[in-house]
């Protein structure tokens, strides 16, 4: 009998329930122009009492679903960063029910109404690595990505060996958003000098990554990551900036100009963005040498003069989308492509004055040179990440293909006159440079977080290069041009990279530890068909990591670190081609180049905004540029070298001043040691050292009626750079203005750099038989002033940024 009504009773109680109908809710939620909102926190809360019932996300349409509630009144409560928060009026449900389309209204509106006074500061310091943030930055504006570097921190830029130096190092790895650019020394300075600064967004200095970083880079990473809009729905800037060049005893025609558009576009699951730039450059540089020679009695002095003027039109241009097709996957594609062509002028006016037994006698040689150069390169990117749960592990794939094209035509007309000014002999000579380069690479990355304190990180990449460039040189022989066959080669590079690395990362209270190793194994092979000579390595590298950052209480951090860094040689410095400059002066590369390799130690203590660190590090087998010169015929060759070793000693202190709410000042000063040393250069021992200096401030004044200004200051000291020494300081003042209107979306600026006409380079080669004195002057004082409207959203945070697979190998074709 007990059992029965057990029975009944829970019959009973189960009709009840099922009396009970759950039911499904239904809606979709937009924004003020109709654009979905995806993944917005959707709360159901009961009516009156508002107690959350139950919360869910919009998907990639904005739609939401909310089943298994019963009958009753309900309001709902819907949020996301960006938008202003929302309830609606209660409802009842009765049933499955479909809601009306829900707008929520972004926050830009709201922003109309106040005056936002928080700005980033051009410079910050992270833990990890300095950030430039040049598009908030007044005397970024109108520039370079060149000029914007030299205006950074612990940056040099070495334009008499056109090199970019990170605190007082070569060997940098200069990556694009997160790729490189596949060039390397004049090449690099060539492609950032036609990169207009209305461009980029951020600049990172990273002078110690981590494992999951290619290890290329000796000296660290530049990474440079271009505007990219983060809003939902269809947004953009477009920009327009002129520059004049203001030099003594230089050409009138030193105007440049530039025009920047950037887009994006993102509704439902697509998100497409793209960018395009046109820009017309001119600069103007002058280099006056003298240097000496003694042959068997004969003394001669030589002094040179360069003018070099060269101008070019630049087109760059960028598409991508991403697709979600789901909350945890995302595909991406991406298509770049740049072009410049560069016209270069050269006239040179070559002084001799021989002297033997007491007699002297002079005699001349004027060139003429001109030069065309078009520049082009196409990147092609496919990238999956797949998020297995909100706990951050993931998986990330990319492949991509890179093509460069590199060709160049020059000629020289060279008229030899004695001391008369009559002419005594003349050459012609032509050389045409056709360069081809094809990149494959493909990477993937799996993150594992173990707990909310422990990360295990791990991947493996595989890149291909082959390189094609063929040189033809010829000389004007009695009307005809002949091949001169001593000088024409065909090169073949072919070098194949395989990486796996691992990572190790754990956080307790005080302490936060990352441990990392990285192995790379490379095959490369050099070929001159022409000479038939071939240079083959194959070699397995390991490159380790450990962080360790101490958190001593809320302000005061200690940071320990230490990695291990390689610099292959770049494609041209492999090449043994033997370039003619003039008559006088020629370049060669050296096809058996080995690769440096350089350990850094770090130690750094921050307080607040404030920091101070001592580096170490110590390369060996650093890839140099040495001169050779041959006393019986006065030419000088410029080869590159592996130098035994090279040590720098660094200390560097960062301390931000915020002297009122509309003044504050940042200041950065670097004092180094260089030493460098190497048993047999030239057939001699070398050694050299010396310390330097590099100070660095900037000042920021917020002023009324929107109006704001920069001024900013850097200062180099005399230093040593393998065999060279810099023998003047070297610096510039710069100052800029700005007015924003249109509720700030539109900017006005105007801007002038190297006010006192103080950037310019002096220095000397003293070692073995060479005694070379250098001055070099170059297009570095400029009026620039620029216009930029931002349009659309710019609230809402957008589509990720994507690094590709090329990231290591980019930046080491090309060079000079």
């Amino acid at each position: 009998m007990k059992i029965l009504l057990t029975l009944v009773a829970c019959l009973i109680a189960c009709r009840a329930s099922f009396a009970q109908k759950l039911n499904t809710l239904t809606g979709k939620i937009v924004d003020e122009k109709t654009v979905p909102v995806s993944f917005a926190i959707v709360r159901i809360l009961n009516y009156p009492d508002t107690m959350v019932v139950k919360s869910v996300s919009t998907n990639i349409e904005g739609a939401f679903t909310i089943d298994q509630l019963k009958n009753g009144e309900y309001l709902l409560s819907i949020s996301i960063v960006g938008f202003k928060r929302k309830k609606t009026d209660h409802f009842s449900v009765n049933g499955d029910l479909k809601l009306p389309t829900i707008g929520i209204e972004s926050l830009s509106k709201q922003l109309k109404e106040v005056s936002v006074q928080g700005k980033k500061p051009f410079i910050e310091h992270q833990i990890d690595k300095t950030v430039l943030n040049v598009e908030n930055s007044i005397i970024a504006t109108g520039g370079t990505a060149l000029e914007v570097l030299e205006k950074a921190p612990g940056v040099q830029i070495d334009r008499q060996n056109d090199q970019i130096k990170l605190n007082n190092k070569s060997g940098v790895m200069v990556m694009i958003d997160g790729k490189s650019n596949f060039l390397s020394g004049a090449d690099v300075t060539t492609l950032l000098s036609n990169m207009s600064s209305d461009q980029i967004s951020t600049i990172e200095l990273i002078t110690n990554p981590s494992a999951r970083y290619d290890a290329a880079g000796n000296a660290g990473i530049i990474n440079i990551r271009l505007k990219r809009n983060k809003a939902y729905g269809t947004n953009g800037t477009v920009s327009v900036n002129t520059g004049q060049g203001i030099m003594p005893d230089s050409p009138s025609d030193l105007f440049r100009a530039a025009v920047n558009l950037n887009l994006n576009h993102r509704q439902g699951k697509w998100n497409i963005f793209g960018n395009g730039a046109v820009a017309r450059k001119a600069q103007f540089n002058n280099t006056f040498l003298t240097r000496t020679t003694l042959s068997e009695g004969l003394a001669s002095s030589l002094t040179q003069n360069f003018d070099r003027k060269n101008k070019g039109v630049g087109f760059q241009g960028k598409l991508g989308a991403d697709y979600y097709a789901s909350e945890k996957t995302v595909f991406g594609v991406m298509l770049d492509a740049n072009t410049v062509n560069t016209k270069l002028t050269n006239f040179s006016n070559t002084n001799i004055n021989a002297v033997q037994n007491g007699t002297s006698n002079l005699s001349y040689i004027l060139q003429d040179a001109n030069s065309s150069s078009p520049v082009g390169n196409l990147t092609a990117n496919f990238n999956i990440k797949h998020d297995f749960d909100k706990k951050g592990k993931s998986l990330t794939f990319d492949v991509d293909y890179s093509g460069f094209s590199n060709k160049k035509d020059e000629n020289f007309l060279a008229n030899y006159l004695n001391a008369n000014g009559n002419p005594t002999n003349q050459t012609s000579l032509r050389n045409n440079t056709d360069a081809e380069i094809n990149v494959y690479a493909a990477r993937t990355d799996f993150t594992l977080p173990i707990s909310k304190t422990m990360k295990i990180e791990t991947g493996l990449k595989s890149s291909y290069v082959v390189t094609n460039n063929d040189f033809i040189s010829e000389q004007l022989i009695s009307g005809v041009w002949q091949n001169d066959l001593g000088k024409s080669n065909n090169f073949v590079y072919k070098e194949n990279i395989n990486a796996i690395y691992g990572s190790f990362s754990k956080e307790w209270k005080v302490f936060q530890v990352q441990v990392g190793l990285r192995a790379e194994h490379t095959h490369s092979n050099g070929t001159s068909v022409t000479d038939q000579k071939e240079v083959d390595r194959n070699y397995l590298s390991v490159f380790p990591t450990v962080f360790v950052n101490q958190k001593i209480s809320e302000n005061h951090n200690i940071r320990y670190s230490y990695g291990r860094r390689v610099d292959h040689p770049n494609y041209q410095q492999l090449n043994p081609f033997v370039f003619y400059m003039d008559p006088l002066a020629v370049d060669q590369g050296n096809p058996y180049l080995k690769p440096q390799f350089t350990d850094n130690y770090q130690i750094s203590y921050s307080y607040k905004q404030a920091s101070f660190s001592l580096s170490y590090s110590n390369t060996r087998d650093m890839i140099t540029q040495i001169s050779k010169q041959d006393d019986a015929t006065r030419v000088i060759s410029v080869i590159r070298q592996n130098l035994g070793r090279f040590q720098n000693y660094a200390a560097d202190l960062y301390v931000p001043v915020k002297v009122t709410k509309w003044w504050n000042i940042q200041n950065n000063v670097s004092v180094y040691y260089s030493k460098f040393n190497d048993g047999n250069i030239e057939g001699a021992t070398y050694s050299a050292g010396k310390a330097a200096v590099n100070v660095f401030t900037s000042n920021s004044f917020t002023l009324p009626q929107n109006f704001s200004i920069e001024i900013s200051a850097w200062l180099n000291s005399p230093r040593v750079s393998g065999v060279e020494q810099t023998t003047i300081y070297q610096g510039a003042l710069n100052a800029g203005i700005q007015k924003t209107l249109m509720n700030k979306k539109l900017k006005l600026r105007l801007n002038m750099d190297d006010i006192l006409l103080t950037n310019h380079w002096e220095g000397k080669l003293v070692y073995q038989n060479i005694n070379m004195n250098v001055v070099n002057r170059y297009t570095s004082r400029r009026a620039n002033f620029s216009i930029s409207y931002n349009f659309g959203n710019q609230n809402v945070k957008s589509a990720r940024s994507r690094n590709t697979a090329t990231d290591d190998i980019k930046g080491r074709a090309g060079g000079g």
